[in-house]
């Protein structure tokens, strides 16, 4: 059974979502950053973690691609133009899309008073807008931002999604909007919020 140690309202929900969607079991130990949990187990103090029998694993995209890769599902093979692109999209939304999500938390709540920029919040803001904008030309009309089939990248974006709305940044509607509801709506996805509920 794998261990999923963080706040399961933090990135930690990206792991426990794709273990859902690889049927895999799992058990949640809640613990927020910096806790002397979370430093048992990444002595940077970051979540989550996974531990995998003897294996530690840190980082939520290493780690979600860590199981995709091991249970074949959720990705494309390694060595492929397919994973390539699918790690061009991943990069994508950690760089574009969590990152301006992150620059907002930083300067609202996570820095010292004395650090924050209230200026930073708005050019976050408008980071994210453009990111939207990005991903509908990423999507363009598939299924999923990879093509047919669920794939890393959806998983971070769909969570990306969810603490956009806890920040106040607007969603698009449109196709990127329709897309974003149909991630809500898979049964896994169900799972992982029923999982959640019981830790927070």
């Amino acid at each position: 059974m794998y261990k999923v140690i963080g706040h399961p309202r933090s990135r930690a929900l990206r792991v426990i979502w794709a273990l859902e969607e690889l049927e895999q079991p799992y058990k949640i130990v809640p613990a927020p950053p910096r806790s002397e949990e979370a430093l048992r187990y990444n002595p940077l103090g970051k979540i989550p973690a996974l531990v995998d029998e003897k294996a530690t694993l840190t980082d939520s995209v290493a780690i979600i691609t860590y199981l995709a890769d091991k249970h074949g599902t959720l990705t494309h093979k390694a060595g492929t133009p397919e994973r390539a692109h699918q790690d061009a999209l991943t990069q994508f939304a950690v760089s574009e899309i969590d990152a301006a999500l992150w620059t907002k938390s930083k300067h609202s709540f996570i820095l010292p008073e004395d650090q924050r920029i209230p200026a930073a919040k708005a050019t976050a803001a408008g980071e994210f807008a453009t990111a939207m904008a990005q991903l509908d030309m990423l999507l363009g009309e598939q299924e999923f931002v990879a093509g047919d089939d669920l794939t890393i990248p959806d998983i971070v974006i769909s969570h990306c999604a969810g603490w956009a709305l806890s920040a106040k940044f607007p969603l698009p509607e449109g196709r990127v909007g329709a897309y974003l509801k149909r991630l809500r709506k898979r049964p896994a996805m169900g799972r992982t919020l029923e999982a959640v509920a019981k830790h927070v």
